[in-house]
């Protein structure tokens, strides 16, 4: 997303440091793209390790690419959130994401594409643009959002298990018009948890609140 404010910290890095070894055979050895989603809550730091991750697979010679789910939200940033204030049902995957969009991107990349044109949120200026974006020597899609784990297309499921509270702080930092202090996108966040919650059981590696990362059986 255009305006997006990205914080790579170490422990972004670690977490990668540890997903990265334990699948680089399976990604050099895939025929077609690797496909990574990293799911998790709202400022759980998906966008920060799917940086990582990239910044990872890049130190050992793989080119990736990050595709990132606030792209695919039906209406930009705050005709979205007017919505939501007006409709209690906007809110979820398949509602107020479209999923499929992003689906039908990550299929055309594993098939072979050698360019995505997709949308582009420009935050700052309320609108949904479009971009291309190429994919030559590309050998990694990472796909990082919410509800990322509900994607088929995917080899490895990352999923950070960080609540709004554990979450606050990180907010705090990247806090987009006054996000972090508004009780109603509170209200938002409770009710996302809920829809996320059962996802933790799709993912291959849970990153925890402290930032280990436990490899799901």
């Amino acid at each position: 997303m255009k305006g997006d404010v990205i914080l790579v910290e170490e422990h972004h890095r670690k977490a990668a440091g540890v997903i990265v070894p334990a699948i680089i055979e399976k990604v050099r050895t895939k025929p077609a793209r690797y496909v990574i989603s990293v799911a998790g809550e709202s400022g759980s730091g998906k966008s920060e390790t799917a940086r990582a991750i990239a910044e990872e697979l890049s130190k050992l010679g793989v080119r990736s690419v990050i595709l990132g789910q606030d792209d695919y939200f039906m209406l930009p940033p705050r005709t979205n959130d007017a919505r939501r204030r007006n409709d209690p049902e906007w809110l979820g995957p398949h509602v107020e994401v479209n999923l499929d969009l992003m689906e039908s991107s990550l299929r055309a990349a594993v098939e072979g594409a050698t360019e995505l044109t997709k949308p582009l949120v420009d935050y700052d200026n309320d609108r949904v643009g479009e971009e291309r974006i190429s994919l030559e020597g590309v050998a990694v899609v990472i796909a990082e959002g919410t509800y990322t784990s509900l994607l088929r297309h995917v080899d490895t499921r990352v999923f950070i298990a960080r609540s709004r509270r554990d979450t606050l702080e990180h907010r705090m930092k990247r806090n987009r018009g006054g996000e972090a202090r508004d009780p109603f996108v509170e209200q938002v966040l409770t009710r996302e948890h809920m829809i996320i919650a059962g996802h933790r059981h799709l993912a291959d590696f849970v990153i925890t609140k402290d930032y280990d990362v436990q490899a799901m059986p």
